[in-house]
């Protein structure tokens, strides 16, 4: 049974996969009926009434005959599931707390339809070859929801991550990591980490899954003939992303824009809001289960190919771009937490007005055998008056704020503050002065950096 403390928790850190929140009873009892069998279908949760949609507390009343109204709904849920219902007194306003565990005996029905929980959503399917496909494999279904009793998460845990991923959500400090891990749903009911909760909280998820892993290849040409650069990201899932994104963003073209007095703009070839929801979906939509292929980036030099493991879900494929059904909702909801997922279903239709609004093709989709998003780039520079230039690393643009801010700074400094080793230093600063970053002026005593602003 949840505490006070336990739901003060859940209020502050948002709903997600496993947590609704209800101000009151809803005049038709079956939308409540609705969450739960969409709880039981998926990892189980807590419908919590009494709490408002911005995770208010205001506390709520349940009269005798409305909870007999509840419960006879509850009870047309087939097969018949398992629950408790109960009240908590929160800092003397009452919570009522539905909880429901992972359903045994999956799918469950109600009225004739299938609910399933995809982030802090529920998605109703209804069509029967839907629901047959879908179920036709239960234990393929949640990847995520998998329990992997032979990790200890004590040690497996990456604190500088969760720290990230606290901030990313907002989640009070206050809160203790105890706390905040147990209510992000990662453990099961034996108290084992799931697949899902080592893949994004984890130091080396690869060390279990190594096909979990996403590989970016830059080509010469417009075709597989001549390897560039090849890099493969590991660890936890969100450090995957940023790794990713920040190799976009060190090979493709960024132009500058002057607008009045105010800083200037950065305009890159391809909007890098279409490259993180790309990548994200490929990250929490991969079917994990297939270990023959990972996450792939591949750039080429009209195009950008974005790809991951296992096609649509049938209820996608019907509803492309309208609707979103997620292979793995735990890892799905803790994208969503971090507000790197807007909308449910609303990515495809975002990432092609995006493209069309920077002059650009709009993404082309395959879905045979693998699902692959393509990106066309700008063949060539519409605006002449804005000089291309290639984007800096992190790691490129701290070194660059550190002499411009102390032009005498020594290389052994810029080693120390950075940790970084003297030849990794070297090569670094040799690359900054080869894109016309940076120069040496003067000797000895007298001399300094000079970063060139433009």
């Amino acid at each position: 049974m949840l505490t006070a403390e336990d739901i003060k928790a859940y209020a502050h850190s948002g709903e997600n996969a496993n947590v609704e929140f209800k101000y009151c009873v809803p005049s038709k009892v079956r939308d409540l009926t609705e969450e739960v069998c969409s709880f039981a279908n998926a990892s189980g949760g807590f419908l919590l009434i009494g709490i408002t949609d911005e995770g208010e507390i205001k506390g709520t009343t349940i009269s005798n005959s409305s909870r007999s109204a509840i419960q006879s709904s509850f009870s047309e849920i087939s097969p018949a599931l398992p629950y408790e219902m109960y009240n908590v007194d929160v800092d003397g306003k009452e919570v009522w707390v539905v909880e429901v565990q992972a359903g045994k005996h999956k799918p469950y029905f109600y009225a004739g339809a299938l609910y399933v929980r995809e982030g802090a959503n529920s998605q109703k399917i209804t069509n029967v070859d839907e629901i047959r496909e879908l179920f036709q494999h239960n234990d393929r279904i949640y990847f995520d929801a998998l329990p992997m009793p032979k990790a200890d998460m004590s040690k497996e845990l990456d604190l500088e991550n969760l720290l990230e991923f606290r901030q990313a959500a907002n989640i009070s400090p206050e809160v203790t990591t105890e706390q905040v891990l147990d209510n992000l749903r990662i453990f099961d009911e034996s108290g084992a980490i799931t697949s899902g909760g080592l893949l994004f909280f984890a130091k080396h998820p690869e060390n279990y899954f190594f096909h979990a892993v996403v590989r970016c290849v830059m080509f010469k040409g417009v075709d597989k003939v001549y390897i560039i650069d090849d890099k493969t990201f590991s660890g936890p899932l969100l450090q995957q992303y940023n790794g990713a994104t920040e190799w976009l963003k060190a090979k493709l073209q960024v132009s500058y824009s002057m607008e009045g007095t105010g800083p200037r703009k950065e305009v890159w070839e391809i909007p890098l809001e279409v490259f993180k929801e790309a990548i994200v979906n490929a990250l929490a939509h991969r079917d994990y289960y297939e270990q023959g292929a990972s996450v792939t980036i591949e750039m080429f030099d009209d195009r950008v190919e974005i790809s991951n493991p296992g096609t649509l879900l049938p209820v996608v494929a019907k509803n492309f771009g309208k609707k979103s059904l997620s292979r793995n909702p735990l890892i799905f909801s803790l994208f969503t937490r971090a507000h790197l997922v807007e909308h449910i279903g609303s990515g495809i239709p975002r990432m092609r007005k995006l493209m069309l609004d920077a002059g650009l093709p709009e993404p082309k989709y395959d879905v045979d055998g693998m699902f692959t998003v393509t990106l066309q780039r700008h063949k060539e520079e519409k605006d002449k008056s804005l000089r291309i230039k290639p984007a800096l690393t992190a790691q490129q643009s701290k070194i660059l704020g550190y002499m411009r801010r102390q032009p005498d700074i020594t290389i052994d400094e810029l080693c120390e503050r950075l940790h970084l080793g003297r030849t990794s230093m070297n090569k670094r600063i040799k690359e900054l002065k080869a894109m016309g970053a940076v120069r040496r002026t003067g000797r000895k005593n007298g001399s300094g950096w000079i970063v060139n602003d433009n």
